[in-house]
């Protein structure tokens, strides 16, 4: 596309059009104090090799994930990714600047949504799945949408074990709707009652299994008591490694399962891309976000795959648009089916087993120092430990003894009186040695 500049004539029409006298007035609601008044101070332009020098020198000041003890979770987990997965991503057959929304997408990268969902479906134990969203948060509140569409009703109910991102997405995107939500206070202690809280104007209950304080939890009567009102159970789910351990939400009567695919095929990568997994019952499957692909035969009888269902508003009429979802997370759910082809049901299943264990091995040993005090009676792999101090101080402390001892909840939940909580997160990548680490540097730092 060419770039047309506007003239300053242009530009005057553009604002008199929208009744406002320059420019520094569309950003009148920014703070004053967050407003530059001069260019940044960066430094003059240089050669590439003393660019790289540079800012290989502020990287440096990061402490890497793999660089020391690493109990950081939070919705964002750190595992072992196969070489084998970058290398099979970037082969020609799957690279292409084209967004696969167009029914006309290359059978190759059809194939692999298909591949995709059948995975999201099988892992989440639902009946349909999509062919992926941005993230596991927007996935949540693309969940809300839907089951208010579902039910016609505008009334959310959301567990207090519910990530406090997801819920402030849920919160944004439903802000201009006509309806209201309903936030249960925060669930360190994993016993909130959320049926008490259903009524007949209820559209879902949202609830994480695992919880954000990591607990889980049966929902077999909280599905049916929505059910008994009509409304609809969305289940999130932040670990998607603990599917291969933990009995499915679909399996427990969910409606919508939404989940973070991150954990599988794709790394850190400081907070995104991510994937977002969206699956639901069939009889839900035109409220659906986003997009789904779909397998056929052609006019010979060959086996092969088309993008089925899609409901954005250029496909379907406006009014009708149940997404504005303009593109999936392609590459990543790309990484997400390699990983987990690689893996395959028994791999992915001892993989969760491992997690598991050294989640165990590490509130074992935190259990075990005075005045520290592990609040999970089950988990996956990650917990919620109480300290005898504020948990950011301690934080801050370890991070001094090159220890990352997880996220004081305080940093997620500012003011909710949750300062002396602390997640604590194991993967497959924790060693003995870092868990001997951590409890050596917690028991001197709590000393």
């Amino acid at each position: 596309m060419r770039y047309l500049p506007h003239t300053a004539q242009d530009r005057r029409a553009m604002l008199q059009t929208i009744g406002v006298g320059s420019v520094d007035d569309l950003f009148v609601d920014v703070p004053r104090s967050a407003v530059l008044d001069k260019p940044l101070d960066l430094p003059n332009h240089a050669g590439e090799l003393a660019v790289e020098r540079a800012l290989g020198k502020m990287a440096a000041r990061n402490v890497a994930a793999g660089s020391v003890p690493f109990f950081v979770g939070g919705g964002a987990y750190r595992h072992h990714v196969p070489a084998a997965v970058d290398h099979l991503i970037q082969r020609s057959e799957f690279l292409t600047a084209y967004t696969p929304y167009q029914p006309e997408v290359s059978q190759g990268t059809l194939q692999v949504l298909f591949e995709f969902q059948t995975q999201v479906a099988l892992l989440t134990g639902m009946e349909v799945a999509n062919a992926s969203m941005y993230d596991g948060a927007t996935a949540c509140a693309e969940a809300v949408l839907m089951a208010n569409r579902v039910t016609r009703r505008r009334r959310t109910v959301l567990s207090g074990g519910l990530h406090p991102q997801y819920r402030a997405v849920v919160e944004t995107q439903s802000r201009f709707l006509d309806g209201s939500i309903v936030a249960a206070a925060p669930d360190a202690g994993g016993r909130e009652d959320l049926i008490g809280m259903i009524d007949a104007d209820t559209a879902c209950v949202v609830v994480q299994n695992p919880t954000f304080f990591g607990h889980l939890h049966d929902l077999r009567k909280l599905a049916e008591a929505c059910h008994a009102q009509g409304a609809l159970l969305v289940v999130a789910v932040a670990e998607t490694v603990s599917l291969g351990a933990v009995t499915p939400p679909g399996a427990m009567g969910a409606d919508i399962v939404v989940a973070e695919g991150q954990s599988l095929g794709n790394a850190l990568n400081f907070g995104g891309p991510y994937l977002g997994l969206f699956a639901a019952r069939e009889k839900f499957v035109r409220q659906m976000p986003g997009r789904l692909c779909g397998e056929t035969v052609d006019a010979d009888g060959r086996r092969g795959f088309v993008l089925t269902l899609s409901t954005r508003e250029q496909h379907i009429r406006r009014e009708k648009a149940t997404s504005n979802i303009c593109t999936n997370s392609g590459l990543c759910s790309l990484a997400f089916t390699i990983h987990l082809s690689l893996l395959g049901e028994d791999g992915f299943k001892q993989l969760a087993m491992l997690n598991h264990a050294r989640a165990c091995a590490a509130a074992a040993r935190l259990s075990g120092i005075p005045g520290v005090d592990v609040l999970n009676e089950s988990f996956f792999n990650e917990f919620t430990v109480r300290l005898p101090k504020p948990a950011a101080a301690v934080v801050e402390a370890m991070a001094g003894r090159n220890v990352l001892a997880g996220i004081p909840v305080s940093r997620l939940l500012p003011g909710a009186g949750l300062d002396d909580l602390l997640l604590v997160a194991a993967t497959e990548t924790t060693t003995e040695e870092d868990i001997a680490t951590l409890g050596d540097a917690l028991g001197e730092v709590l000393r």
